[in-house]
């Protein structure tokens, strides 16, 4: 934190430059952190609607909080594996907190998230959804996921530097969690023994939570809270001892 604080020019102007970046040479700029996730969404309902749309109420709001949650998690993840890579020349040569480059990512994809939420909510509207004031327990799964971005954050962007091999098998990994995620489909429906195979997911418990908000306008139990609890904390321990044990030795491989 007090690292952060003294750092803090250099962590904002960071978060400016991945901005920058990102929407360089592109006619729309920030509008494809939105166009982006509708287009995917209009595409899985196409593809998808026609199969589930009848068994699951309100699937336009079903399917796009699956994806908005995914997409919060793959994106992050992707950024962060990178953030050290891409910035080898600046901590090679100035002595900076090396995890400034990983949250600098974070924080632009939370950007985005927030962009693609307010959409989120427009949709939810038109889909008939009704609003409570459960919708105030929302940040909580938002904040443990990007407690969990972090963490996996740290852990993929000190392997990356090691290996290379792992961008490649991190891409498959997102694929096999998309489609194992339930985004466009009921857990319910299938058997009791691939349903206990959900409750492993980290992803998956983060999207039925917000489901449940959402769209079934509960509260999820107490028992819901304390997993993504969990989750959070014991992913972002994880992730900060990796990075801590091998963040000496990344000058000798970049």
């Amino acid at each position: 934190m007090i690292d952060l604080k003294k750092h803090q020019f250099l962590f904002e102007e960071l978060v400016k430059r991945d901005f920058k970046k990102k929407y360089k040479r592109t006619v729309l700029g920030m509008g494809w952190s939105v166009l982006s996730p509708l287009l995917m969404l209009l595409v899985m309902k196409l593809v998808f609607g026609g199969l589930f749309a009848k068994d699951i109420p309100h699937y336009t709001t079903y399917l796009f909080c699956g994806l908005l949650m995914f997409q919060f998690f793959s994106e992050s993840s992707a950024l962060g594996m990178r953030s050290l890579m891409e910035n080898a020349a600046i901590f090679s040569k100035i002595n900076v907190p090396k995890y400034l480059f990983l949250l600098a990512k974070n924080v632009q994809v939370l950007i985005n998230f927030a962009l693609i939420l307010a959409v989120f909510f427009v949709f939810a509207l038109i889909d008939g959804i009704e609003f409570s004031w459960r919708l105030l327990l929302l940040p909580y799964p938002i904040v443990t996921l990007l407690a969990f971005n972090i963490g996996i954050g740290f852990i993929l962007s000190a392997l990356f530097i090691f290996f290379k091999d792992i961008d490649y098998l991190w891409s498959v990994a997102l694929q096999l969690m998309m489609y194992g995620s339930a985004i466009f489909y009921r857990v319910d429906a299938l058997s009791p023994s691939l349903q206990t195979l959900f409750a492993y997911n980290p992803i998956y418990r983060h999207i039925a939570y917000v489901r449940e908000l959402v769209i079934a306008g509960s509260i999820p139990s107490p028992s819901a809270h304390l997993i993504l609890a969990l989750i959070a904390a014991t992913t972002f321990a994880l992730g900060a001892l990796v990075y801590k044990r091998t963040n000496t030795k990344f000058l000798y491989y970049v």
